[in-house]
């Protein structure tokens, strides 16, 4: 039987030693301490960030969206778990609350929208009129005379009210109320959908999260985070308590007053009072807006009751409730809150309370206990 040689193609394939290439030596590393070095890096880094924070501000609201939702996440949390006490699992718990919720604000949109569009419809055709009757008072009489302010305002209502425009002039043509519709109606639902993620996935996020940290002050590190979301479901509870006091206001001064529409007013100003200090702020013109409507006198009288009940709730009532339900001096709370909203506005007011809790929980629980030991 013959052997089968192999092709000389194939030897000399598996035979010719390969080239070896010379690529040159290594040269001296870079000099981190020259100029050009310095400032390329620098640039780099510039540019670089300069990027980032432009992508962030072009993501703001999402982000915006993702805080609020995070925070209304771990104010319905205690909720969640008090169903889960009573043996429903999460997922149950989360969708009653969530049905509750949106039980809750069907509720106030059918009791108070309809009486408020009436109600801003009556306030817009009598705006000449209660601008006229200003005149009645000799002291705004006498600065009419001199400067015109009465008569151009009036001029100004009784020509964009006989033209149709205030509406629409108001909120910037019918494409800006379009618009506007749509954006918060987006923003609305996006709201929703990532609060009832956020709920019914919280411990999961949380585990992930902690995970993060290096096993031995892993256990540390998630008794404090889950101090720090319980404290914000307190600030949820205290601020709804604060929030229902405000509406039992509102609902007594307005039958005292017989004031239209006392009831979706004061619902109004429930919904108002769940934002520190600017809520009342809205609260207070909306319920003196309609007021207005009756008598410039009960008007008066409503803003200035207001105001007053405002000074009660910042420095007797709010510290106390939150002073018992987050543990923080009532100074610290009506800090935290001016300085939230002055930053950061709505949002700002929202997360500065608890926020203010969870940097007070970590200097009482690692801070001051190192401090004490040193």
């Amino acid at each position: 039987m013959a052997i089968r040689k192999p092709s000389i193609k194939l030897m000399k394939k598996s035979t010719t030693p390969k080239k070896i290439v010379d690529l040159g030596t290594a040269g001296a590393p870079l000099d981190h301490g020259h100029p050009f070095y310095f400032g390329f890096l620098a640039t780099a880094g510039a540019l670089i960030s300069l990027t980032l924070l432009r992508a962030l501000a072009g993501a703001s609201q999402v982000f915006v969206l993702i805080l609020i939702s995070l925070f209304f996440a771990a104010g319905l949390n205690p909720a969640v778990e008090f169903f889960q006490r009573r043996g429903l699992k999460r997922g149950p718990a989360v969708a009653l609350i969530v049905t509750l919720v949106l039980a809750l604000v069907g509720l106030f949109s059918w009791i108070v929208i309809p009486p408020m569009v009436d109600q801003l419809n009556l306030f817009v055709r009598n705006a000449p009129e209660l601008v006229s009757n200003l005149k009645n008072n000799s002291t705004i009489n006498n600065l009419n005379q001199h400067f015109g302010i009465v008569d151009l305002i009036q001029k100004k209502l009784n020509s964009s009210i006989h033209d149709g425009q205030f509406v629409i002039s108001a909120f910037g043509g019918v494409v800006g109320v379009g618009k506007a519709v749509l954006s918060g109606a987006v923003s609305l639902l996006t709201l929703l959908v990532l609060t009832l993620y956020f709920t019914a996935s919280l411990p999961q996020v949380t585990n992930v999260a902690y995970r993060l940290v290096p096993i031995s002050r892993r256990a540390r590190v998630a008794s404090l985070a889950d101090a720090i979301i319980g404290r914000v479901g307190a600030f949820v509870a205290s601020q709804a308590t604060v929030a229902v006091i405000a509406g039992i206001f509102a609902l007594i001064l307005g039958t005292i007053l017989h004031i239209p529409y006392t009831t979706p007013v004061a619902v109004l100003v429930f919904v108002c009072g769940l934002v520190p200090l600017i809520g009342h702020f809205l609260g207070c013109t909306v319920f003196t807006l309609i007021a207005l409507t009756k008598s410039p006198f009960t008007a008066l009288i409503v803003f200035v009751s207001y105001v007053l009940y405002v000074q009660v709730e910042n420095y007797l009532v709010m510290p106390r409730i939150m002073k018992k339900s987050l543990a923080m001096p009532g100074l610290v709370t009506i800090l935290a809150a001016m300085l939230g909203t002055s930053l950061l506005g709505l949002v700002g007011g929202l997360l500065a309370v608890p926020v203010a809790a969870a940097i007070m929980l970590i200097l009482e629980e690692v801070v001051f206990p190192k401090q004490n030991q040193a």
